[in-house]
């Protein structure tokens, strides 16, 4: 009892750092469902500079993410998450009162520090807060809890951005983020029993003969964020659009393409927050992280492909669902593995590089998918081609489980 009493405790700072990021992400989700209608309002002159905006933000962390590496090594976490809340509050407010291009990509490319700020930071106090015994749980719960963030910004922009418009909103969501403040200055507290930074090669030499390659951990999840949060996110508006039509009836409702795909993007966040931290404390169980890794690899592969076979939608709706479920697992134990492997090498140095690689896979994702859809075929072969890369994935992790049961 004691030992779980213990856990609870190391968890609580990593909550904190979710509901933080929760509250800033308010207004950035906002954004990808307000902005595309309301973009005159915003001073733009033509969509293509809204897909820009809604993109500079991860071009910007591509650079961004060694410093505030870099950064992190200098100052206390609890110092960086506070700049990025105040950051992130000044991106979002600036929503309401910028007007044209230049401006708004300032603010976006501000965003981009802030979100860098947020997830090295946020990725690092899971790996100092977590037990090796329950990483993966840590590491769902975060990823479930600030989603939330993405889950009612969406929702709630869609709803009253028609009403209240974009600067009110902006200025409101911005001011929401604000809370964060006071929630990490009196509720983020490193535990006591915190591991050093440089702490390497110190793990047990069993642990040691089956520890996985960093840049094979690196590799995964640059592919699983190329294919999720790049290809996947991208183009599902676009292929319910190709294979079913600008408008879908479901249930005697009549959706628009991007309406179902909202639809569809938002049950995958309303579930992470329960599914991600359960995922994640499988994952932590006796059988290690391997087995579930390979299993949901081959889910994956199994149900990206018949996505772009223009099947019928009810078969379609359940398979694509499938495919979101297997989103969030990939994603959680993806992570997972990251922060095992960063707590054997150092937690700034490697969680920076990790999320350099999955900023690298989401922001090749969409221009590898619009490439090949201008060929003919070009939804089969870009959805062929994610199936037989997480069944590579898959072969890979498969004979590694063997070896680490053979070492371990």
């Amino acid at each position: 009892m004691a030992r779980e009493g213990a856990s609870k405790a190391d968890i609580r700072p990593v909550v904190v750092i979710s509901l933080a990021t929760a509250l800033s992400l308010l207004g950035d989700s906002m954004l990808y469902i307000a902005l595309p209608v309301h973009w005159r309002e915003a001073g733009l002159d033509s969509l293509w500079q809204v897909g820009a905006l809604l993109a500079i933000n991860r071009l910007v962390r591509l650079p961004i993410n060694p410093l505030i590496g870099l950064l992190y090594q200098r100052i206390s976490l609890k110092t960086g998450l506070l700049i990025a809340v105040v950051l992130g509050a000044i991106s979002t407010c600036g929503y309401g009162w910028a007007q044209g291009f230049v401006a708004w990509m300032l603010l976006r490319a501000l965003w981009g520090v802030a979100w860098s700020l947020f997830r090295i930071g946020g990725l690092t106090a899971v790996v100092r807060c977590a037990e090796s015994s329950g990483q993966g749980q840590a590491m769902g719960m975060y990823n479930g809890l600030y989603r939330l963030g993405s889950l009612f910004g969406m929702l709630l922009g869609g709803l009253l951005v028609a009403f209240h418009g974009l600067p009110a909103l902006a200025w409101a969501f911005g001011l929401l983020s604000l809370l964060g403040l006071p929630l990490l200055a009196f509720g983020f507290h490193l535990p006591t029993t915190a591991e050093p930074e440089h702490r390497q090669n110190t793990a047990p030499e069993a642990c040691e003969a089956t520890a996985h390659a960093p840049w094979v951990v690196l590799l995964t999840g640059s592919c699983i964020a190329l294919l999720i949060q790049g290809i996947m996110a991208s183009t599902l508006s676009a292929l319910i659009e190709r294979y079913y039509g600008s408008t879908v009836e479901l249930l005697g409702v009549l959706l628009s393409a991007t309406a179902l795909s909202g639809l569809l993007s938002s049950a995958r966040w309303a579930w992470e927050p329960w599914l991600a931290s359960r995922m994640g404390r499988w994952s932590d169980g006796p059988r290690g992280r391997l087995p579930l890794l390979v299993g949901f690899l081959l889910l994956g592969a199994s149900s990206f492909l018949p996505m772009a076979m223009g099947l019928p939608l009810p078969i379609w709706l359940v398979i694509t669902l499938v495919a979101l479920l297997t989103s969030t697992a990939l994603t959680t134990l993806g992570d997972a593995l990251a922060a095992d492997t960063a707590r054997r090498i150092g937690a700034v140095r490697f969680m920076t590089r990790y999320s350099i690689g999955q900023d690298l896979g989401a922001a090749c994702g969409p221009l590898l998918a619009y490439l090949l859809l201008s060929l003919t075929g070009g939804f089969g072969w870009l959805y062929a081609g994610g199936s037989l890369l997480l069944g590579a994935l898959a072969l890979y992790w498969w004979r590694r489980a063997r070896t680490v049961r053979l070492l371990g």
